[in-house]
């Protein structure tokens, strides 16, 4: 047991859900950070307020789940608790990856968002520079059959 889980153990449930912390951490979610100034320790989970729940992953918890444009992803009662939405038990819940470490948690891509990618058989949109250094983006060639070459050095 490493020594995070034994300090959070050793303090009971009731007492960490008691009163609100000061605690801080950093979501880092589809290529923006946001700092949270408030957050509920737990031993394995990230609560958040579900008023931070927009700036963090575009979603809103409403009686209907947890909803993103005309998405709704029907939620349980145990991923809420007051002002408090439960992050980490929500990625489990739509199989998103995420990863912790010293107050800084990513958040991999939700498979259910990206969905419709794979429907439409559309890539979604980037932008890269060309050889020139003018800024290209994907859907200025919609319509078009386009050829995208990628390269990594590792």
């Amino acid at each position: 047991m490493n020594r995070r889980d034994f300090l959070l153990a050793s303090s009971s449930a009731a007492a960490v859900f008691a009163a609100p912390t000061t605690n801080r951490a950093t979501v880092l979610y589809n290529d923006h950070a946001v700092t949270l100034d408030k957050i509920r320790p737990d031993v394995k989970d990230l609560w958040v307020r579900s008023a931070d729940l927009p700036r963090v992953n575009d979603f809103h918890v409403k009686p209907e789940g947890a909803c993103r444009a005309d998405l709704c992803i029907p939620i349980p009662k145990a991923l809420t608790r007051g002002e408090w939405f439960n992050l980490t038990g929500f990625a489990r819940r739509t199989r998103q990856a995420f990863i912790d470490d010293a107050g800084v948690w990513s958040f991999g891509e939700i498979p259910v968002v990206r969905g419709d990618f794979y429907q439409s058989r559309t890539a979604p949109d980037f932008a890269v520079p060309d050889r020139k250094g003018r800024v290209v983006h994907l859907s200025d060639f919609r319509g078009k059959k386009a050829l995208v070459v990628t390269w990594a050095s590792w």
